[in-house]
Parts: structure tokens; C-alpha cells; sequence
């Protein structure tokens, strides 16, 4: 039983050879017409190509050639600063213009940068306004 099924899996194997070489009934070579070209296949590993072979790469938008990117859903910022697409109004390495950084405890609040800890009118976070009378200690109204 064991020979019969060795033989019937052998024999499946052969057709399956011939067929992948592209040889019909017993002709010796194909006919090129028949060979697909390696790039017509898709890979055939579920990781991807290998990083050293050669692969075709698309070219990147960056807003400094398409400015529009950065109007588009989902885009983090209508501004463009060094290739990027930023908010001016919110981001700390850009507040009000491109380059202009905020210091360290500083964040960038309507275009300025901001000190959360002390500033009345963006205690602890931007827009968050203390009461009259009252003072903004450690990014918290009315603290002691």
C-alpha cells in the first residue's frame, strides 16, 4: 500500500514539473511565448520582497512641490514647513511661522508660545481660562 501511494505521489509530481516548465505533450521546448516574465508574477513569499533586490518606488508627495496635500482629510496641518504639512497655530516646533520653536515648558496656543504652568489664560492647556481673582499655579487654577 505504501509503494502504490509513493508511486501515485511521485507520478503527480512529474505532470506538475512538466506542466510548470510549460512542456505539452512531450515537447522538449517551450514556446517562449508561454514563459511569463518575472515581473508579470506577483511574489511569492507572504513578507515581501527582499530588501536588496531592486523595487520600484513611488515618488512621495511633500508639499513643498503640492501644496494642496496638505488640504486634504487627515493631513495634520494646512501649513507647509520643510516638506511637512504642521499646524502653525498648535505645533511647538512651528507656532505662528515656520522655524519658530517654543521653549521647553512652553506650548504653542493660537500661534503663541505659551507658558501652561503661569499663564492665566491657558492654565494647564490651551483656552483654559482662570477665574477673576484668581491665579494659575502649576497648570492649575487657584492652586493654594
Amino acid at each position: 500500500m505504501a509503494m502504490a501511494l509513493a508511486i501515485t505521489i511521485s507520478a503527480a509530481e512529474a505532470s506538475r514539473d512538466e506542466s510548470f516548465l510549460g512542456n505539452k505533450e512531450g515537447s522538449e521546448v517551450a514556446d517562449s511565448s508561454e514563459i511569463s516574465s518575472p515581473e508579470d508574477e506577483a511574489p511569492m513569499s507572504l513578507r515581501g520582497t527582499s530588501r536588496f533586490l531592486p523595487q520600484k518606488y513611488r515618488a512621495k508627495m511633500t508639499c513643498n512641490n503640492y501644496p494642496r496635500v496638505c488640504h486634504i482629510r487627515g493631513s495634520p496641518g494646512p501649513d507647509c514647513c520643510k516638506k511637512k504639512c504642521v499646524n502653525v497655530l498648535i505645533d511647538r516646533l512651528n507656532c505662528g511661522m515656520c522655524g519658530k520653536k517654543c521653549k521647553y515648558p512652553e506650548i504653542c496656543c493660537k500661534g503663541r508660545c505659551v507658558n501652561p504652568l503661569s499663564d492665566r489664560r491657558h492654565c494647564g492647556s490651551c483656552s483654559n481660562k482662570c477665574n477673576k481673582g484668581s491665579f494659575c499655579v502649576y497648570g492649575m487654577c487657584s492652586y493654594a
